[in-house]
């Protein structure tokens, strides 16, 4: 990696560059991630994975490319470069010095993703799947919000753990019901596919130095916009001003804290199908809820 490193900051400096330091960072379950401070004196951020699937960090580089496109949106890390024809592959991007958010950065993001939300096509889904994770993300175009939902988010997760990590038939079929009742639980009314980042947890999101919202590490597709709002609340959640000034600036259809459960199964199942433990519990005890 070390050599192709080497040729890609040289291809993207003009010159011969050095690293001189290299810092670990603590990120996600899936890559490795490192600061390169560099003999120019600029910094660098460094994903890579010793054995990705095919096209991973491909569909990471567009996915920022879609989420930098809405004006008023969150920033995105600057792309600088791509090294995906040997393992390990890797990704370099502008590195963007971090701050612990203070008073207004909580209402500040939540008007930025309420704008990046406007963004919209025809279809949901996206012109090619990418990831979520590790997982392939199926963004088959699909006029019907609902269908989408339904086919390419809850079936293909729960047929993949029927091919995987193995589904209990009683959650199988607890699964099934919930999918033929998901057209009364989901108001679609007035909604268009918006644009989502996908995996808007906790660790997905940062403030710059100063307090501007950064987003990273995306599985981006067209979707319902709700699901993007129920994944900031599924590991924690984010100070109440971020929901109240999304809903001041794009407000959702009544009911979404009785919906938002629906939307975070999807990642329930997800997890279980790369991790295994709880997470099928949990997930059953979702489709539970809505069933009884």
């Amino acid at each position: 990696m070390k050599e192709n490193l080497s040729q890609l900051l040289e291809s993207i400096y003009g010159k011969s560059i050095q690293i001189k330091c290299v810092e670990p960072i603590r990120g996600g379950c899936i890559n490795e991630t490192q600061v390169l401070k560099l003999s120019n004196g600029e910094q660098v951020f460094l994903k890579y994975n010793p054995s990705p699937p095919m096209n991973f960090f491909n569909a990471e580089t567009e996915g920022l490319r879609l989420l930098g496109k809405p004006k008023y949106g969150p920033r995105v890390p600057l792309f600088l470069g791509i090294s995906n024809e040997f393992n390990p592959q890797f990704l370099l991007l502008e590195y963007i010095e971090t701050s612990t958010p203070k008073d207004g950065f909580a209402s500040r993001f939540g008007q930025a993703l309420a704008e990046m939300h406007r963004e919209t096509q025809e279809q949901y889904g996206l012109d090619h799947d990418n990831f979520i994770g590790k997982t392939i993300q199926k963004n088959n175009l699909e006029l019907d919000g609902l269908v989408f939902f339904r086919e390419h988010r809850i079936r293909f997760q729960q047929e993949l753990a029927r091919k995987t990590r193995g589904l209990p038939k009683s959650i199988d079929k607890r699964l099934d019901l919930f999918c033929e009742k998901l057209g009364s639980l989901l108001d679609l009314n007035d909604e268009k596919p918006a644009l989502l980042h996908g995996d808007l947890w906790s660790g997905n999101y940062f403030a710059s130095h100063d307090q501007t919202p950064y987003i990273f590490d995306p599985a981006v597709y067209f979707g319902l916009r709700e699901a993007d709002l129920a994944m900031t609340e599924m590991f924690g959640r984010l100070p109440q001003e971020f929901y109240s000034t999304y809903q001041e600036v794009f407000p959702t259809q009544p009911g979404y804290t009785e919906r938002k459960d629906i939307y975070n199964l999807y990642h329930l199942l997800n997890h279980y199908n790369l991790f295994g433990g709880s997470y099928l519990e949990q997930a059953d005890q979702t489709v539970r809820s809505f069933l009884d």
